[in-house]
């Protein structure tokens, strides 16, 4: 989806999954295409690592620079624009991190993608790599949460686009684990670095011997797995102390700290339940 030349590792990689004709057309799109219509910033909100207390990543969220939520840009991108949308989510978020990571130790930056949105992974990586080269931002540091709102009819090409991101060092994520299709089926196709479980499934975790059960359960089966979790969502106090006995190390949410526009906020670390003993 940029305008350099492929190269032969990346020609060889485009041959191992082939690209459907609609895909290749909508890449063509990213280049020639008409502009969005809504312009788009991004604001960042820490996950945290509630032993250290230290920042283990900030995700991007995209929102319109007239102070349009996330829905609201969202709902003003055609089908046809998807592709290009997703490229330029990607780019802002790492242009607006090039400035502001740069006193923030190792964090990494979180970045959304819709894998409908990649046709092939090492062509559809270059316009963020060249981002992250021009403003000098590691792209070691990247991380790519994907999810999906709709039933995953090509699994095998999403494994393609996991793979290829790993192999270049970036840190993979399921989103909204356990709501949705996102859920153990895909797991088990599936081998990302990490699991973001969902709010649905912490929202009032302290009170529900049921979510207590099943968020146990996602944690052990990911540590098995060799995958880290992240609980989303986190709204109080009494359950990020939940999620702390339960065993949870990296943790987001509107406790800590609500998205900031272009900045980076400070998490509240005195909402952080002190570890027993």
């Amino acid at each position: 989806m940029m305008h350099s030349p492929i190269t032969p590792a990346d020609a060889a990689a485009a041959t191992s999954v082939p690209a459907p004709a609609a895909a290749l057309a909508s890449c063509q799109g990213c280049r020639t295409g008409a502009p969005l219509r809504t312009a788009i910033t991004m604001a960042f909100q820490p996950i945290v690592d509630i032993r250290t207390g230290s920042i283990f990543a900030y995700e991007a969220l995209v929102r319109g620079t007239e102070g349009q939520s996330a829905g609201e840009v969202l709902s003003g991108i055609e089908p046809d624009m998807i592709y290009k949308f997703d490229q330029a989510c990607r780019v802002k978020a790492i242009e607006l991190a090039g400035s502001l990571f740069a006193a923030d130790g190792d964090a990494k930056l979180s970045i959304n993608f819709m894998p409908n949105a990649v046709y092939e992974p090492n062509a559809c990586i270059r316009a963020s790599l060249s981002a992250a080269r021009r403003v000098g931002f590691d792209p070691g540091r990247l991380m790519f949460e994907f999810t999906e709102n709709e039933q995953m009819v090509d699994v095998a090409h999403v494994r393609h686009i996991i793979e290829a991101y790993q192999a270049r060092g970036f840190t993979t994520a399921i989103d909204d684990f356990g709501a949705g299709y996102a859920g153990l089926g895909l797991l088990a196709d599936l081998r990302p670095d990490m699991l973001k479980i969902d709010m649905a499934l912490i929202r009032g975790i302290d009170r529900s011997a049921s979510r207590r059960t099943i968020v146990a359960s996602v944690v052990r089966m990911a540590e098995d797995l060799g995958i880290r979790c992240i609980a989303e969502g986190i709204e109080t106090a009494a359950e990020l102390q939940t999620l702390r006995e339960i065993g949870v190390r990296l943790c987001q949410g509107y406790l800590l700290a609500r998205p900031t526009v272009e900045a980076l906020p400070s998490p509240a670390l005195a909402a952080v339940p002190a570890a027993a003993g």
